[in-house]
């Protein structure tokens, strides 16, 4: 009888329009109106352009939500919900299609989102969030991205107990695109760029394999002189939340001869020896580490300063791009530089990096009196919005320079920001460009030359460089992009 008449109750919320939370524990109800887009309307949610319900893909019921990008507008649909302040909340939504986001904002805490970069079957993003000591509602929203194809939702579940009822008109509104403008915030800048002072003003960062994946293996001393900094990919997740650890790879091992790890350590110090730097990095397209309490970055920071004392690193590159907590990595970070890592880069993908508000973003921004570089991964990326507000396509001098723009008027310092390319073709799935496209972005930014259709509002005579991945694959093209990459470089201001 209960159940019939909550179900009763919910009808009659629906027929008249109004959007009712029940107050309840944790698992007893959704916070959501018309959670599942069964109702026949987008009732409860407000859309901007291009939002309508299909029959077919659906998670389940007989509808779904599906949405369109075009231009500058990502199809966002959006639902206001009371909720409890000091409370815990669980997230959750069916999705399909390419670059699609589940978020929350207003929580009074940290807003935060998930997203999948792309999958043809209905995959479930889920966050947890918790409302701050004044917060009484949060508004949870979907959207596509930028240049990418319709997405589709369904089933959105707002899993915690209801706050004090609202009422509110559901008839779905429609708004017109927004835009967003990285306004840089107030920073104190420092005199010398962070770091253990001994790296040039213009770096290059290459990537060394620990596993062998068809490119030329190599030993870390056979990496060239023109390779400023060498980031060992990659660590190893372990049973311990957060921690890491590093095994030389045993096949890769045997190719090379019988690499033994006192041979890896003695490389190690012989190409510190003559000026470059190592460091030890966390990730990659495989990397499922998660930093997201004190406890795990706790033992994440413990198990990088013990890498970092067993094999000599010079700090710790982060390379996850399965998302990062910009609280608790900047934690682990800080102690992992006080304790000897002083080279921090990072190598986020370029969906997040495109907003002050994205968790890699704060991240920089949080750490930025102790960050050496964020070499942004320009590739595998498809179409991204450049700080002008238009579209470019990956492959360009524009993508480069529009792109690393957003984290210059960001609030990163130009010597702070490096241009990620894979070294050939080969390395990667998209967006591979020419060396020489790399020097002309390279000179558009440092000294407004060389640029394409876009070119910035001003100079950036200190742009720190440029990342490849990876050096096994440069070694396999003859070193082609650090032989001309490396050169260019030493002709910057």
């Amino acid at each position: 009888m209960k159940h019939a008449l909550v179900a009763l109750f919910s009808s009659l919320a629906l027929c008249l329009g109004l959007t009712l939370a029940l107050t309840g524990n944790a698992s007893a109800a959704n916070l959501l109106t018309n959670p599942g887009f069964e109702v026949g309307s987008l009732s409860g949610w407000s859309c901007t352009g291009g939002a309508s319900l299909v029959s077919s893909p659906v998670h389940s019921g007989s509808g779904a939500l599906t949405a369109a990008p075009a231009g500058q507008d990502k199809a966002q649909c959006s639902q206001t919900v009371a909720v409890k302040a000091s409370t815990d909340y669980t997230l959750s939504a069916w999705v399909q299609g390419s670059y699609t986001y589940l978020g929350v904002t207003g929580t009074g805490t940290t807003d935060t989102s998930t997203w999948t970069p792309t999958t043809g079957s209905w995959t479930q993003l889920s966050l947890k969030f918790k409302t701050g000591s004044a917060t009484a509602s949060v508004t949870i929203y979907l959207h596509g991205w930028y240049g990418q194809p319709a997405y589709f939702a369904d089933d959105v579940n707002l899993d915690g107990p209801g706050g004090t009822p609202t009422t509110t008109p559901t008839t779905p509104t429609t708004s017109s695109p927004t835009t967003s403008t990285s306004n840089p915030p107030t920073t104190t800048t420092t005199s010398n760029p962070p770091g253990d002072g001994t790296l040039p003003k213009h770096v290059l960062t290459g990537y060394w394999h620990n596993f062998d994946n068809g490119a030329k293996a190599l030993k870390i001393a056979d990496v060239p002189k023109s390779y400023n900094i060498i980031a060992v990919s990659f660590a190893d997740a372990t049973t311990t939340p957060g921690a890491v650890s590093f095994t030389l790879d045993p096949g890769l091992a045997s190719k090379l001869g019988g690499y033994t790890d006192a041979q890896f350590k003695a490389d190690i110090k012989t190409v510190q020896a003559r000026g470059q730097k190592v460091i030890i990095s966390v990730g990659g397209q495989n990397g499922t580490i998660s930093v997201g309490d004190s406890n795990s970055a706790t033992n994440f920071a413990n198990s990088i300063k013990s890498l970092i004392s067993a094999y000599g690193f010079d700090g710790v590159d982060i390379d996850l791009e399965n998302g990062v907590n910009s609280t608790y990595m900047g934690q682990a970070l800080r102690s992992i530089y006080n304790g000897g890592g002083k080279i921090i880069t990072m190598a986020p993908q370029t969906i997040d990096m495109q907003s002050t508000g994205a968790e890699y973003f704060k991240l920089a921004l949080n750490i930025k009196d102790i960050l050496t570089i964020v070499n942004m991964q320009y590739y595998n990326s498809g179409a991204m919005l450049g700080c002008d507000q238009k579209v470019y396509s990956q492959g360009s001098i524009d993508f480069l320079t529009s792109l690393a723009c957003i984290q210059l008027q960001g609030g990163l310092r130009a010597d702070q920001v490096g241009l990620g390319l894979p070294a050939s073709g080969s390395a990667a799935g998209g967006g591979y460009q020419s060396p020489s496209n790399v020097n002309a972005a390279l000179n558009c930014l440092a000294k407004g030359t060389g640029c394409g259709g876009f070119k910035p509002s001003t100079t950036y005579p200190t742009i720190r460089g440029a990342m490849t991945w990876s050096i096994n694959w440069d070694a396999s093209n003859g070193y082609a992009f650090a032989n001309s990459v490396s050169a260019n470089l030493a002709t910057l201001p």
